[in-house]
This record gives C-alpha cells, sequence and structure tokens, in this order.
C-alpha cells in the first residue's frame, strides 16, 4: 500500500491505521537523525508515542534488504526521507561523476523489492505533482524524482490512498 499526501496532512496517522490489526510491525524509519534539530527530535518522539508497543523501529535506508526479508508487516516512514538520504549518498547534490547511475541503481533495488515482497508493506510518501515548481535546480531535481519514483510504487501496490486535510480517499 502507498500512501500519499502533502505536509502535515495526515499521511503516517492514515499508514497506521491500515497496520493496527497486525499483532507485530517493522516501523522502518529512513531520516538520517541530525542531533543539532531539536524540532525534528520532537517529530520522532512523537511518532514513538503514537506506535503501539508491539511495532519494532528498524532505522535504515536500505530498503531493499528489508522488504527481501522475511517477516511481520512493514511500515516504511517515508519514501521521500529515504529519497533524500540516498540522492546525497550518490552524490546527486555535488555533481559527482556517476550520481545519477548511482542513483537509479538503489531506486531500481527499492522499487524491485517492493514489487517481490511477501511481506504486507505499507510506504508513506509525499505527494509532489500538486505543489510549485521548485524555482532551484536541485528543488526541481528532487521533486521530478520523487514524482517518478512515487509512480513506479504505485504501479506495482495493491492499494494507492491519498491524504488531505487527515482524510484519505483511496485511489486504487
Amino acid at each position: 500500500m502507498l500512501v500519499l499526501g502533502g505536509a502535515r496532512s495526515g499521511k503516517s496517522v492514515h499508514a497506521e491505521l491500515l497496520l493496527r490489526d497486525e499483532p507485530a510491525v517493522d516501523y522502518v524509519a529512513t531520516a538520517v537523525r541530525d542531533p543539532a534539530d531539536d524540532e525534528w527530535a520532537e517529530r520522532i518522539i512523537r511518532h514513538r508515542q503514537r506506535r503501539p508497543a508491539g511495532w519494532n523501529t528498524v532505522e535504515t535506508t536500505d530498503l531493499a534488504t528489508v522488504l527481501a526479508a522475511d517477516g511481520t508487516a512493514v511500515l516504511v516512514d517515508s519514501v521521500t526521507a529515504w529519497l533524500s538520504v540516498v540522492m546525497e549518498r550518490a552524490g546527486v547534490w555535488t555533481g559527482e561523476a556517476g550520481a545519477q547511475d548511482l542513483l537509479s541503481v538503489e531506486i531500481d533495488r527499492a522499487v524491485g523489492a517492493w514489487a517481490a515482497t511477501e511481506r504486507r508493506v505499507v510506504a508513506v510518501t509525499d505527494e509532489v505533482g500538486s505543489g510549485i515548481v521548485p524555482d532551484s535546480p536541485s528543488g526541481r531535481l528532487f521533486r521530478d524524482a520523487l514524482g517518478l519514483l512515487n509512480q513506479r510504487l504505485a504501479a506495482s501496490a495493491d492499494e494507492v490512498w491519498l491524504v488531505t486535510a487527515g482524510i484519505a480517499q483511496r485511489l486504487r
């Protein structure tokens, strides 16, 4: 299941509700923590407090390995944060030689694992197609990469949800 929405739309809460009947869930936190960012740390605390005690937090950006493994249901929060980290590690932001190729390989690995997994997976991502066109080249690059990634994930998802102002609509 893919859950899309804008910032502060309620997409994470909806994703958690989709898995509420699961006895155990691997909650995959993909954001890299910055110890100096107090506001981000507070968000992480709120997310953790909302999750049931039986959920296991997995902090990783290796989505392909998580999705390929046997195990419980999975909640990936978020694809957006994952892509940002992968783009950074590939050297996209600094224009390193081969960065786009490295990025493509990692995206292909994750999408392939998403399509092939036997696990029940809910992935949260930001919907970027309704926003303004970013004025910076890096902003446009990220928006385009996330939009294309969302399309690929949605193409092989059993369900696709759009959350706006806390209201979830099933698109497929």
